[in-house]
C-alpha cells in the first residue's frame, strides 16, 4: 500500500509532478502520541540528509554518553529544554530548519502529551502538511485522533501517516496495513484532502531518507521523497480579495502635510495595487490605494505574507486594529459569530465568561454566550455540551464588545482565527476558528 487518495488529487504514483523548485519552502508539522518517536523521526531526517553541522552532532553524541546511551539519542536534536531531556517527552514546540537540493523545510516538532495540545496548535497553525506518527504496536491513541481532528481544523488537508517502529514486528505488511485501515476509517470524517502512509522506522532509518531494503512489498516513497514533492503553500487567504490589517500608523512628521499619513502591515490575503479600491472596515468607508512602500522602494504589487505600507487617496480615520480590505469583496463585519474552538484552560470554559479576544491586531473585549456541542475525538461526533474542558474540541458562540471584520477560517486563517485571553491571568484559553 503506498497513498491513499482522499481528496481531489492522488499525491504519489503514476503522474506524479515534478519537484519543485529548491526556493519551494514546505512548512510541516509532526504530531502523534507520547513515545510514538516523533522526536526521533525528525533526528533521523536531519541526520540522513546531512542536515547537522559538526558542533550539533558532537554535542548530541556528549549528551547522549552522559544519559548512558549507546551511539547518538536521535531524539535530541528536537527536545532541546532540560526538562524535556529530563522527562523524555516534548513540551515545547520544537522548529528545525533545512533544506535539500530540490526544497527547503521548517519543522514543528509538536507535543504529544495531551497536556500540551495547546503547545501543538500553535506548532500546526502555519504548516502545510501534518505527519502524524503512529506506533505500529499501539495503534491509534485518542491523543493521535485529536492531533487528526486539530490538524483538519487548522486547515491542513495534507497527511502523511508515518507508521512508525516497523523494525519491532518484522516490517510485517500486515501489522502496516491494519494501522492504515484504522486510520483511513477515521480520517473520513475528516476534511483531507489526501493521505499518505509509510511505513518506516525512524530509529534504523528504513523509508526516512533512504528506501528500506526490509520492506520490499512497499513501492512506495521515502517520507523525504513525499515530502520533496508534496505542494506547498496552503495560502493564507484562497477564497477572499485583498486583507491587510492595520498594524501601525505613520502620522506625518512636521511640515508634511495632514494626508501624509500610511498605514503598514502584513498583508493577510488577496493581491493589492495602486488604484485598487479599498474599504476600511468596520467603518465601511471607501478610497483607493495610491501607493505601495516597503523600505527597498515602492511597489507595484504585493502578495501574501509581504509587510507593506500603504499610502491612501483620501485623508481617513484609520487606526492599529482596522482592515484595509478589498471593495469588490470586504470581510463581513459583526459583533457575533460562531467557532470551532481548542479549549486550552484548565479552568474550563463556562457561558457568561468574559475574555479578551486577539484578533489580527485588534483586541477587544468578548463574552462566551454559548457552547453549542463538544466533538468526542474518537468518533467524531458532536454532542450538545453546556461546557468544554482542557483540550476539548467543539463549537462556541461569541459576542464582542467591537465590530470585527472577519472571514471564515476555511477562506481566509489569518482573518478567520483568533485566541481567547484570560483578562485576569493573561493566559490563552482558547484558538478558534470562525466558523462560515
Amino acid at each position: 500500500m503506498t497513498a491513499i487518495q482522499t481528496g481531489p488529487a492522488s499525491q504519489t504514483g503514476p503522474g506524479i509532478p515534478a519537484p519543485p523548485a529548491a526556493t519551494a519552502l514546505l512548512r510541516l508539522a509532526t504530531a502523534g502520541s507520547v513515545d510514538d518517536g516523533k522526536s526521533t523521526l525528525i533526528g533521523r531526517l536531519l541526520h540522513d540528509s546531512s542536515a547537522l553541522f559538526d558542533d550539533q552532532l558532537e554535542a548530541v553524541a556528549a549528551s547522549s554518553a552522559r544519559r548512558g546511551h549507546e551511539g547518538i539519542d536521535l531524539s535530541l536534536f528536537t527536545d532541546g529544554l532540560r526538562a524535556e531531556r529530563e522527562q523524555g517527552i516534548t513540551i515545547d514546540v520544537a522548529y528545525r530548519y533545512f533544506a535539500t537540493p530540490r526544497r527547503t523545510f521548517v519543522i514543528a516538532d509538536t507535543p504529544g502529551h495531551a497536556q500540551y495540545t495547546r503547545n501543538m496548535v500553535t506548532g500546526a497553525s502555519t504548516a502545510d502538511l501534518a505527519v502524524i506518527l503512529v506506533d505500529v504496536q499501539g495503534g491509534l491513541t485518542e491523543q493521535s485522533r485529536r492531533h487528526a481532528c486539530v490538524a483538519s481544523l487548522l486547515g491542513i488537508r495534507q497527511v502523511v501517516l508515518a507508521v512508525n517502529k516497523m523494525d519491532l514486528v518484522g516490517f510485517s505488511e500486515n501489522a502496516f496495513d491494519a494501522v492504515v485501515d484504522a486510520f483511513l476509517g477515521f480520517a473520513a470524517g475528516l476534511e483531507l484532502d489526501s493521505v499518505t502512509p509509510i511505513p518506516i522506522s525512524a530509529l534504523l532509518g528504513d523509508n526516512v531518507v533512504e528506501p528500506s531494503a526490509a520492506m520490499a512489498w512497499y513501492g512506495g516513497p521515502t517520507l523525504l521523497g513525499h515530502l520533496e514533492r508534496a505542494p506547498v503553500g496552503r495560502s493564507a487567504a484562497v477564497a477572499t480579495g485583498a486583507r491587510l490589517p492595520v498594524q501601525w500608523v505613520h502620522r506625518p512628521a512636521p511640515g508634511q502635510p495632514r494626508g501624509a499619513r500610511a498605514y503598514s502591515g502584513t498583508l493577510a490575503g488577496g493581491v493589492l495595487r495602486p488604484g485598487d479600491e479599498v474599504v476600511v472596515l468596520p467603518s465601511g468607508t471607501r478610497t483607493t490605494v495610491a501607493a505601495l512602500e516597503t523600505f527597498d522602494g515602492p511597489l507595484a504589487e504585493a502578495v501574501p505574507p509581504l509587510s507593506v505600507t500603504v499610502r491612501l487617496a483620501d485623508d481617513l480615520d484609520v487606526g492599529r486594529g482596522d482592515l484595509l480590505a478589498s471593495a469588490a469583496d470586504p470581510a463581513t463585519v459583526t459583533r457575533e459569530f460562531e467557532a470551532v474552538a481548542c479549549w486550552l484552560d484548565e479552568r474550563p470554559a463556562r457561558p457568561g465568561g468574559r475574555y479578551l479576544l486577539k484578533h489580527t491586531t485588534r483586541t477587544t473585549r468578548a463574552v462566551l454566550r454559548e457552547v453549542v456541542h463538544a466533538v468526542d475525538v474518537n468518533s467524531l461526533v458532536a454532542a450538545p455540551a453546556g461546557t468544554l474542558a482542557a483540550n476539548d474540541l467543539g463549537r462556541m458562540r461569541l459576542a464582542t464588545a467591537d465590530a470585527l471584520a472577519v472571514d471564515s477560517y476555511a477562506a481566509n486563517r489569518v482573518t478567520g482565527s483568533f485566541i481567547l485571553i484570560d483578562e485576569a491571568t493573561h493566559a490563552t484559553v482558547a484558538a478558534g476558528m470562525v466558523s462560515p
